[in-house]
């Protein structure tokens, strides 16, 4: 019972700090202060220089804790993110009987993913208060990951003391086993048209606006937006953002659209992207005005993350499906459609299963916390960390 206090208490404070990507430095130091005091070496913190070399810059890197093991076994890495969407500022949690929801209707709760930071601050403080004997341990909590997994991105994976097992507390259900994540391309356009008076000579403007109009409509039509399904390829792709022009009397001439494009299958995904590309490059060319004049697009892209999937022998997946049993519950393998901490952690050499601790409906309004499937995220992540996910 004090233990599941604890946490509660631990997740409490942690939804109430505000810490949106980039801005993680107050969430840190609370972290750091409560590790300090739990009797944590300070040789044993180390922030690394994530944010530095994050294109987005930020206050403050990712924390690590690494603890010598007082028994023998593989290292073990449990890893969490920091940062919280802006629709988190401002969060005040309450609780409505098991769950927890943001007191404003009006702003997310944050525990996307402040309850897999408090599952894992929660089970580095009992282990050092209690002084149980566990196999060497380190914890990652990450920065700037709701903006592109920069934090796993970018961590100094030498600073991880080369860990043979890797959980990822991320997620809803505590029984959840994910061991797969799609990858994502993310994509900057720039539409070009020309400008000219709205009212006086419209006729000689190119309407950027109408370029992407025209290009959106395309992708749509053809299938290519939302849900996409060839055959036996699936993806998806989404046109998110589209921003331009001052003033109505104004022929637009520049607009910039942010675009994305996700696939399990990067060969597919691939061609999600070519779609894309056609699509605004042929808009461009069709729109012209009355000299025959047309626009003209750039396209940027970048590989946000690449897809993944464990072998259903991983050792870490065994280990996390151990840890599930051992407690009462029933693990449920499962591949996610978003990007997560682990698909840089496995592609970077750590193979990383991601786990749940009670989130719903995040990054929304009506997000809330399943208190009892955060208890259980807290005790599975005790086992696994202390070795005890094979005890009878």
């Amino acid at each position: 019972m004090a233990f599941l206090k604890k946490s509660e208490a631990l997740l409490m404070d942690l939804l109430a700090i505000p810490g949106v990507s980039g801005r993680e430095g107050p969430v840190m130091q609370y972290l750091r202060k409560k590790l300090l005091a739990a009797g944590a070496d300070p040789r044993a913190l180390r922030f690394d220089d994530a944010h530095r070399r994050s294109p987005r810059g930020g206050q403050v890197g990712n924390l690590i804790l690494r603890l010598p093991g007082t028994q023998p076994g593989p290292r073990r890495l449990l890893s969490a993110h920091v940062d919280t969407v802006p629709a988190c500022l401002g969060a005040r949690p309450v609780r409505r009987k098991n769950f927890l929801v943001p007191a404003d209707k009006h702003t997310a709760l944050g525990a996307d993913d402040r309850s897999g930071t408090a599952v894992l601050l929660t089970t580095a403080l009992t282990i050092l208060e209690e002084r149980l004997p566990h196999p060497p341990l380190t914890f990652l909590w990450t920065v700037q990951e709701e903006v592109g997994l920069y934090g796993s991105r970018y961590a100094r994976v030498a600073l991880l003391g080369r860990p043979q097992l890797a959980f990822n507390f991320d997620g809803g259900s505590a029984d959840k086993v994910t061991c797969g994540a799609t990858g994502g391309y993310r994509m900057t356009i720039r539409i070009h048209g020309r400008a000219s008076h709205a009212g006086v000579t419209p006729e000689r403007g190119v309407s950027a606006v109408v370029i992407a109009a025209r290009a959106v409509a395309r992708l749509d039509e053809e299938g290519w937006h939302g849900k996409i399904v060839r055959g036996d390829h699936t993806g998806t792709s989404n046109v998110g953002a589209i921003r331009g022009g001052d003033a109505t009397n104004v022929v637009t001439p520049l607009v910039e659209v942010q675009a994305e494009a996700r696939s399990h299958d990067p060969r597919f995904r691939c061609r999600i992207i070519r779609a894309i590309e056609t699509a605004f490059q042929q808009a461009a060319r069709k729109v012209k005005n009355a000299r025959g004049k047309s626009g003209k697009v750039q396209i940027a892209g970048r590989l946000d993350y690449e897809a993944y999937r464990l072998r259903e022998d991983d050792p870490s997946v065994q280990a996390a499906e151990s840890a599930i049993r051992r407690r009462g519950g029933r693990p449920q393998r499962a591949i996610s459609n978003g990007g997560l901490d682990a698909n840089w952690l496995t592609v970077r050499g750590i193979p990383t299963v991601s786990l749940g601790g009670g989130q719903q409906n995040p990054h929304t309004t009506t997000e809330r916390l399943d208190l009892l499937e955060f208890h259980k995220g807290c005790q599975t992540a005790l086992w696994l960390a202390t070795g005890c996910e094979k005890a009878k």
